[in-house]
């Protein structure tokens, strides 16, 4: 496994997001579907995390991201789950239903099956809403099976919004 993606590099990416969150006065949500919480339990992993992570959401069904966060079902119907689409909406969602001021969503194939010819295992979807800023979508393409698409999106989300969270 890329060391970057270790348990231990996670928690040193989550930790210094934390330190930098409470620079800024920050708290943070997470809206998840396929990671299915996993980013959530790293970011609660560092000691002290209350003081900067607010909630997490996981709505791994089409229901549950309608219901939790407010994801129009037309979004659901004409654009799918995984879509740019759906997790911008995730993340207004999440940030409009909590008391936080960033927040990321994921929506993803992480496989082995349910993939599809525009849309095949490992592909990733992610949003990213911060104060001040237009959310950016952005999808990735992660090789490997279920555990590797998972983990190595766990590592984007993180490392992206640690660059949010650092940027001047």
């Amino acid at each position: 496994m890329n060391a970057a993606l270790s348990d231990a590099a996670l928690m040193a990416t989550a930790a210094r997001l934390g330190e930098q969150c409470i620079r800024r006065g920050w708290m943070l949500t997470t809206a998840e579907s396929c990671t299915g919480g996993w980013i959530a339990k790293v970011l609660t992993d560092v000691p002290g995390s209350s003081r900067w992570f607010e909630r997490g959401y996981v709505a791994y069904s089409n229901a549950a991201k309608s219901e939790l966060l407010a994801v129009a079902p037309r979004t659901l119907d004409e654009h799918g789950a995984v879509s740019a689409e759906t997790v911008r909406a995730m993340a207004s969602g999440a940030l409009k239903r909590s008391h936080a001021q960033l927040a990321v969503a994921v929506s993803g194939v992480a496989g082995p099956d349910g993939g599809s010819e525009g849309k095949p295992v490992g592909t990733v979807w992610f949003a990213f809403a911060g104060p001040g800023q237009a959310t950016a979508t952005e999808v990735r393409r992660f090789a490997g099976d279920r555990e590797a698409v998972r983990r190595a999106a766990v590592h984007h989300a993180l490392t992206a919004l640690l660059a949010i969270a650092e940027a001047p």
